[in-house]
């Protein structure tokens, strides 16, 4: 390539890693990790061959920026890097052979550890305890979200054992289980929500909340693995740094490797990748870094810098030489779309989804897969007939990542994104700044079913026995065609339906009405109202007490309301001031649904804060909840001076101590509910 052909490369691949990472820091991506990373190699490469064109603009010398609005910035006392990567075994070999030379001695001891696909951040602990959390940001400075980071069960907030440094950075990652992704995924397809894409964006999303008790509801986790500043120094070696941690009572990795010489290494990543399925977090790779922090600090080994002249101690720190990332191929494999069909979810957004000639993927048979939106669509031009690669996105979500042009049928044909709503016919409309295509009808039988279906949920009213084929079956024989006919139903209405069922009917029906008084909450939960989830439900519940309060709020008072900001508070009221959303309400209440309000300020717990620890005797930890906010109490995820109570059961952690060390009361069950004169 000569030089002027390199520059316009350089430029175009500049442009486009540029673009994704910022899709990346913003929890947005529109292509595989793996892909981002081989399109970044791609730029490196052309870089480090005419290096006359490497600027200190370009994205492989930063390592992005996922800073977000709402939180304070914190610097900081070690820089926060990124880690170089590797993607086959030669690559691997002479990361090794540069370390060897500069060492002088083939004979290195490493650590092999799971690469977790999470969110970077940083703990600070000040004489053992717990002061700040900070992501990564842009590796000089991040957000503070020591409170959502609080939030995580299995985080001590004290470090075990004597003497702990004065100060001490823990580098580590805040993930999602598999099976929590899942279950938050069912709760979106239940309310007829897109689900969320992977487990890396939902925790990294969910870690950038405002509001702490939301965090609390998604059960996030965090596994610790590295250091950064630390005074006075404790370990010199990263086998020496995993002994501590485990000594401080901190979440470590499952699974760990010191080892000497490079084909042990690829012997412990191959086992690695033997092993990580069974792993509670998702893991894309291996990272390998030298033990001794002595050899890793040697003059001839260092950092690569930000500095294009190569002077990397007057630049920001952008990677250690001392380690490096080795990735896994993501799990892929080639099918075919037989067709894209459209979801029509409770809010009406149109979701197009691929329907796939049936394939064997990572452990499952994939028949179908997210296409995301029509500008997804349109920007990998997927047409049916195409051959396809296929990935579980995360290793859990099926996703269309390619489509192979060169197998493409004669007879393939573009899709064309439907202008009307599939069901009822409604032309879709699109708000200026969204992707998502929506059915604008309330009366959309689709989403009908989805709003009936989300109201009788879990999550909503709990209307026992009335899951989505039950819901179905009302729709069908026209029994129901609103939320408010569900109070309307009469046991000679349920009868015909299903042999035997004078038990079946008796008992939906008796369901139905147990739920006339079910808490406020609940019902506004129900209601679906935009940027509205359990939490800030509760709130509204709190401050308005009743539908009707609620139904004439004005957006100044939906403003005072604790957690909400400008939008949220506008998005509530055109909500409430939309005239067939207020004939939902009205209709609610004339069919005899009579929420039960908060307690009142004078109840026993009134402005009352509990936090909860261990394994109750009786009570589930959901049930003693319930019971605290009836009695107009709240329930809080940490510890601190505001905690009126903590409540512990058997195996209380760190939240216990906390509390001894606060002077904050400790009660158990039984002090609990005789507090409550249960």
């Amino acid at each position: 390539m000569k030089p002027a052909e390199a520059q316009k490369r350089i430029a175009e691949l500049r442009e486009e890693v540029a673009r994704h990472q910022r899709l990346y820091d913003r929890s947005r991506p529109e292509i595989a990790d793996f892909e981002f990373d081989r399109l970044k190699r791609r730029l490196a490469d052309l870089e480090r061959e005419f290096p006359q064109f490497i600027t200190d603009e370009s994205p492989t010398q930063s390592i992005g920026d996922e800073r977000a609005e709402g939180f304070a910035r914190v610097k900081h006392r070690m820089a926060m890097m990124t880690l170089d990567n590797t993607y086959d075994e030669a690559e691997l070999r002479d990361f090794h052979a540069r370390l060897a030379k500069a060492l002088e001695t083939e004979d290195l001891a490493y650590t092999v550890e799971p690469k977790i696909d999470g969110v970077a951040v940083s703990l600070t602990y000040e004489q053992g305890r717990l002061t700040r959390a900070v992501t990564r940001g842009d590796g000089e400075e991040g957000d503070d979200v020591t409170a959502n980071v609080r939030t995580i069960r299995g985080l001590p907030h004290e470090l075990k054992g004597r003497l702990p440094p004065d100060v001490v950075e823990i580098r580590g990652e805040v993930f999602l289980t598999e099976e929590e992704f899942r279950r938050i995924n069912q709760q979106q397809e239940e309310a007829g929500e897109e689900p969320y894409a992977n487990p890396r964006n939902l925790a990294a999303g969910t870690l950038k909340q405002l509001d702490a008790r939301l965090v609390a509801g998604r059960r996030l986790e965090i596994v610790l693995y590295g250091l950064g500043h630390c005074e006075p120094e404790v370990v010199d070696s990263q086998t020496g740094l995993q002994a501590q941690l485990q000594a401080w009572g901190l979440p470590v990795v499952e699974k760990f490797w010191a080892v000497r010489g490079i084909d042990a290494v690829w012997a412990a990543i191959r086992e690695l990748d033997g092993l990580r399925r069974g792993f509670a977090y998702g893991t894309d790779g291996a990272v390998v870094k030298l033990d001794s922090f002595g050899q890793q600090r040697h003059k001839k080994i260092g950092f690569r810098g930000a500095d294009a002249s190569g002077q990397a101690e007057a630049a920001r720190k952008l990677s250690p030489r001392w380690a490096c990332a080795y990735k896994f191929a993501p799990d892929r494999a080639e099918t075919r779309v037989r067709d894209i069909a459209i979801q029509v979810g409770r809010t009406g957004v149109l979701t197009p989804v691929a329907e796939l000639a049936p394939v064997f993927l990572a452990g499952t048979t994939v028949k179908r897969a997210t296409l995301h939106n029509a500008d997804e669509i349109a920007r990998k031009d997927v047409r049916v007939g195409d051959a396809v690669l296929i990935e579980k996105a995360g290793e859990i979500i099926p996703a269309v990542v390619a489509v192979l042009t060169d197998k493409r049928p004669a007879d393939s044909r573009a899709y064309a994104f439907p202008k009307k709503c599939p069901v009822c016919h409604t032309a879709a409309v699109r708000a200026e700044g969204e992707v998502a295509w929506r059915c604008p009808n309330p009366d959309c039988p689709e989403k009908v079913r989805r709003r009936i279906a989300y109201f009788a949920s879990k999550g909503c009213l709990d209307i026992d026995g009335l899951g989505e084929e039950i819901v179905d079956l009302l729709l069908k024989q026209g029994l129901i065609r609103t939320i408010p006919d569900l109070f309307r139903l009469k046991l000679e209405d349920l009868l015909p339906l299903k042999k035997s069922g004078e038990v079946w009917a008796g008992n939906l029906i008796a369901a139905i009405a147990a739920r006339r008084n079910a808490e406020l909450w609940r019902v506004i939960n129900g209601l679906g109202l935009p940027q509205v989830g359990a939490a800030a439900a509760k709130e509204l519940a709190r401050t308005f007490r009743s539908l009707e309060a609620l139904l004439v709020a004005g957006e100044d008072e939906l403003i005072r309301v604790e957690g909400f900001g400008e939008k949220t508070a506008a998005a509530v009221h055109a909500w409430l001031s939309d005239e067939s959303n207020r004939r939902l309400v009205r209709e609610l209440i004339a069919a005899g649904l009579e929420p039960a309000a908060p307690a009142a300020t004078g109840s026993v717990f009134a402005g009352k804060v509990f936090v909860l620890t261990g394994t109750l005797p009786m009570l589930s930890r959901e049930q003693a909840t319930a019971m605290i906010e009836a009695a107009g109490g709240k329930a809080s995820g940490s510890v601190s001076r505001k905690t009126s109570y903590v409540l512990a059961g058997e195996e209380a952690g760190s939240k216990l101590d906390k509390a001894r060390e606060l002077g904050v009361p400790v009660i158990d069950e039984a002090e609990f509910r005789r507090m409550l004169g249960a």
